[in-house]
């Protein structure tokens, strides 16, 4: 079996990254084999598109409703249940995998598609293409276009396997808005040494770039009555924090991962600013303060501070309930807190509560109470023995968000770079404001915290009439109330995207349908029970009138006669 062409192409457009897939494949024995398909993409994309063409007959991957599907499903295997096409293989990739078999010299193509919008982190935009193709390919080629239309700031692309030789396969050309990367490899380029037919390409091939920011209420781009709104400020005073380190030390932390996080905590005092205040609760089934209120960061406190780290050790049960509440209960009563301040608190586990209140619901009710919408709250999970989907409601009903820490000898550097995403938070109570009459199918559009190095982005569909869009933001800095305003003009906003060649039509559209199935997915995470099953509703209407594969719906792979008829594609998630 001889995969003799393997093509990523890949569009952003505005951060709106399309990426298809395709390889052919051919039977080169005397008789029929099986041929593979296996494709790692990111796991905040969604497959939009599968199909097979065999011999020049097409396959096409159809989605459904993922409970009907399945139902069907069912019915038509009688029992004997497959694992389905998708699994989660890493921290940020999940995996796509289909065989089928094909007869003695023939041919078949595999496509697949998947759409994402890439997400600021720490001041950049990240692609991430995996290259995994187990063989030498003849025709071998990424080919990723961007346009951003605010201007590209800097660009940069980054591989795991990398060689001289590979190097000269890159080439990279870019102007004011626009940049093109291509990599293609000779199959001799590919040869880990000229004897052998074994590959190099294995591994990630990176794209990090940004875009330039002039205009202060953002950026706004229109096609086809759709808008989507960029905002993400820099340059601003950051706000003192006030942040709890809430630090699980149960026997199963004991070993390497208290270690790790003793060595995270031991970094993360050093970047306290000295305005920041701060303390830490460690709990097993007891629950100790280090000390009862917030102390300012001075070089003194800060030291003691470590010093009360290095002495951590693990042993006992976990009691989240007591520990949580008892943070919260030092935020309530710490005096003399500048009144411009952002408090958090951030909770380290690895397991599932075993002491005190164990009802992980009576739990989420409790917190929740108590933090009443004052403080953001940030769960960590470190493995994979935490319930991850109780961290998850609980930090979502918060203000805050989850994040997976794994069990490797990188995970101080995993806890860091958390912090350093929530670090700095350079506004608060951010109200993006748009014409009621005029906007409709508005996502989120008013946020808690804005950090610094992440990005803000608002969409929605516009009235015909419109020839000005009006914008008007409201936010808390450091310094002042902000009010600031922006006037879009439609027509002149449609033109920048007219003559792009490279552009998919309807791609705000798109952008917008998939920011909404999101945060609809999202919001129902920490829904009462009834508004779930509407936002389900919802996000799952948008999911088949965009054909995304998301985690209610499915992608239903029909192959030839005399094989197993169909198997499922369904998107895991991080819950499980």
């Amino acid at each position: 079996i001889e995969i003799y062409s393997l093509h990523v192409d890949c569009k952003v457009t505005s951060r709106f990254a399309h990426t298809v897939i395709t390889s052919k494949i051919v039977n080169r024995a005397n008789e029929s084999r099986e041929a593979t398909f296996e494709v790692e993409l990111p796991k905040t994309a969604f497959i939009t598109n599968f199909s097979m063409a065999i011999d020049g007959k097409i396959y096409p991957g159809i989605i459904k409703e993922k409970a009907s599907a399945q139902k069907e499903y069912d019915t038509a295997v009688s029992r004997k249940q497959s694992a389905g096409l998708v699994k989660i293989t890493g921290r940020k990739l999940e995996q796509f995998h289909v065989s089928i078999s094909i007869a003695a010299a023939s041919k078949v193509t595999f496509e697949l598609t998947y759409e994402e919008l890439l997400k600021r982190q720490l001041g950049k935009f990240e692609l991430l293409i995996k290259v995994r193709p187990k063989q030498l390919v003849k025709h071998f080629q990424i080919d990723v276009h961007i346009f951003e239309p605010q201007g590209i700031s800097f660009l940069e692309t980054d591989s795991t396997f990398m060689t001289n030789e590979l190097t000269e396969a890159l080439t990279k050309v870019q102007n004011e808005t626009k940049a093109r990367i291509l990599f293609k490899p000779t199959v001799d380029q590919q040869k880990i040494n000229p004897e052998l037919n074994e590959t190099l390409l294995n591994g990630d091939f990176v794209v990090r770039y940004d875009v330039k920011r002039a205009a202060t209420a953002g950026d706004i781009q229109i096609v086809n009555g759709y808008f989507v709104h960029y905002f993400a400020p820099h340059e601003m005073p950051v706000f003192p924090k006030n942040v709890i380190f809430v630090i699980d030390r149960s026997g199963s932390m004991a070993g390497r991962k208290i270690e790790q996080t003793r060595d995270a905590l031991l970094k993360i005092l050093q970047d306290l600013r000295p305005e920041d205040r701060f303390s830490f609760i460690t709990f097993n089934s007891r629950v100790v303060e280090w000390k009862s209120s917030v102390l300012q960061a001075t070089a003194e406190n800060v030291a003691s501070a470590a010093g009360f780290v290095q002495t951590l050790s693990a042993s006992g049960g976990t009691d989240i309930n007591h520990a949580l509440l008892t943070a919260v209960s030092v935020l309530d009563k710490a005096e003399r807190l500048p009144e411009r301040s952002v408090s958090m608190i951030i909770l380290l586990t690895d397991g599932q509560p075993t002491s005190g209140e164990r009802n992980v619901e009576v739990i989420q009710e409790n917190i929740q109470k108590a933090v009443n919408g004052k403080y953001a709250l940030f769960c960590l999970g470190f493995g994979f023995d935490v319930s991850y989907k109780f961290l998850e409601k609980m930090a979502l009903s918060n203000g805050g968000i989850a994040r997976r820490i794994y069990e490797n000898a990188d995970a101080a550097l995993q806890l860091q770079g958390f912090y350093q995403e929530v670090a700095t938070p350079i506004l608060m109570k951010i109200e993006m404001q748009y014409p009621e009459n005029a906007v409709e199918g508005l996502t989120k559009n008013n946020f808690k915290l804005f950090f610094e190095g992440s990005e803000i982005i608002v969409s929605g569909k516009i009235s015909n009439e419109l020839d000005l869009l009006p914008v008007e933001i409201k936010a808390q800095s450091h310094a002042s109330d902000l009010t600031l305003r922006e006037e879009a003009n439609v027509k002149e906003k449609e033109q920048v995207f007219q003559n792009q060649s490279y552009i998919f039509g309807n791609f705000i559209e798109r952008l917008w349908a998939y920011l909404t199935i999101q945060q609809l997915l999202e919001k129902s995470i920490s829904a009462q029970e009834e508004d779930r099953k509407t936002l389900e509703m919802q996000a799952l209407e948008l999911s088949l009138r965009y054909s995304f594969v998301t985690p209610l719906t499915s992608l239903v792979v029909t192959k030839p006669a005399g094989q197993q008829q169909t198997e499922l594609a369904n998107k895991p998630t991080e819950a499980g």
